[in-house]
């Protein structure tokens, strides 16, 4: 039995990291919007849950059968759906040999150890949607059902259509056993969650600390960066279907400052800030300016400008392919792709120029998270900080024992930030 678990349980392992780096930015932006801050302890609750959703998931369908081709003969048991509940005690009974003993029944009772391992497959859900959730008894069991239906037609479809025919049974007693384990697993959750600290008290201690988390700020900036991306592709290919000649420096000039400037002049933040519920102040308390963005843009994209240059390499390595010609024309070989090319094509006075540029962005980001409020050098030379607007949910747990959030929009001071 602990063989059989073990492969689903590498299969996740495996799995996880690459989830979790997909789900970061998205998940990010919605806790900071609800909470204003990602703690360390939601952010433990959150990722501890996406693992275990994942390992749950792949308990169910690993091993898949290797020869797709005769699924149909070596599962042909699996072909019809268990209807009848109560199912499972005929097979603990036949597993028993008829045997009115606790080991046959029970303890040597392979029949008893599955419908156990459904009944604990399911339960860290019930936790997990009560402490981290504060979900109910009814709407946990709800979503343990549907969790379980899930799992169960997964199966019957053969990993929905992957295979010709099911090679898992589908079980109306797994259903209710499912169900069962998810109810189960919130009731142990009530004297768990005594135990434990509250996420909300967690979340309010840790914005007292830092009212504008440079996590947020880094993931408005990743949000701005990726929609000026965006909107300089749609904006070529625009003009490419209209057969209109602009220069590519005047495109990618022209969206950076509307994206970068004129937006923030008009609205108070840019796209990325307005989604993760921050805002641009001066710090002496005036309105913004246009030159101030202008030489805040500057600076900012001066810092992040070798990452960027970083990532396009890297895109280019992982998709394998051909460099482009007007960047990388000087190739001592032209078919030349990969890391190997990018080394071969500059020359040392270039490689010398990213190194520098890479030093610079690290510099900026080092001094920043030095800086007792988080300021960045582009806030110092243009006297324009963040502050955060008020988030839907967070909030000090104990106000007996931390001190009220201060209103970082009205104390500049207490909102000051990176970005």
């Amino acid at each position: 039995m602990a063989a059989a678990h073990l492969l689903p349980i590498q299969t996740a392992a495996a799995l996880f990291p690459l989830l979790a780096l997909l789900l970061l930015l998205p998940t990010a932006v919605v806790l900071y919007r609800r909470h204003g801050v990602l703690s360390h302890g939601r952010a433990l609750s959150l990722y501890g849950f996406l693992f275990y959703g994942i390992t749950a998931f792949c308990m169910t369908i690993v091993p898949l059968p290797k020869d797709a081709s005769s699924t149909c003969i070596r599962f042909a048991a699996a072909a019809h759906p268990q209807w009848l509940p109560g199912n499972t005690f005929g097979d603990i009974w036949k597993e028993a040999g008829h045997q009115l003993t606790l080991g046959a029944l029970v303890f040597q009772n392979p029949a008893v150890a599955g419908a156990l391992f459904n009944l604990l497959l399911t339960l860290p859900l019930g936790l997990f949607l009560r402490y981290h959730f504060r979900l109910g008894l009814r709407p946990t069991a709800a979503i343990g059902f549907g969790t379980a239906l899930f799992f169960e037609v997964t199966q019957v479809t053969g990993v929905w259509g992957m295979y010709n025919c099911p090679y898992r049974l589908f079980d109306v007693d797994d259903l209710i056993i499912n169900t069962s384990g998810a109810a189960l697993g919130w009731l142990l959750a009530g004297p768990l969650a005594r135990l434990l600290p509250a996420l909300e008290r967690l979340d309010g201690r840790a914005l007292v600390r830092r009212p504008v988390p440079f996590g947020r700020r880094l993931a408005a900036l990743v949000v701005d960066l990726a929609g000026y991306a965006l909107a300089t592709v749609f904006a070529s290919f625009v003009l490419t279907a209209r057969d209109t000649a602009l220069p590519a420096w005047l495109l990618l000039v022209g969206i950076f400052a509307a994206w970068f400037v004129l937006v923030p002049l008009a609205t108070g933040a840019t796209p990325g800030k307005w989604l993760l519920r921050l805002r641009l102040v001066a710090t002496d308390g005036g309105p913004l300016v246009a030159w101030r963005l202008v030489l805040r843009a500057l600076l900012m994209g001066a810092f992040v400008l070798p990452l960027l240059a970083a990532l396009f390499l890297a895109v280019l390595i992982v998709l394998d392919e051909p460099w482009p010609g007007d960047l990388f024309g000087l190739a001592h070989d032209p078919g030349a792709q990969g890391a190997e090319a990018v080394f071969t094509t500059l020359g040392p006075v270039q490689l010398l120029a990213v190194a520098a540029g890479f030093a610079l962005t690290i510099t900026c980001a080092l001094e920043t998270l030095r800086h007792p409020d988080l300021l960045g050098p582009h806030d110092h030379a243009s006297g324009i900080r963040n502050a955060a607007l008020p988030h839907s949910r967070a909030a000090v747990a104990d106000d007996d024992e931390q001190p009220p959030v201060p209103d970082p929009v009205r104390t500049p001071e207490a909102a000051s930030g990176a970005r």
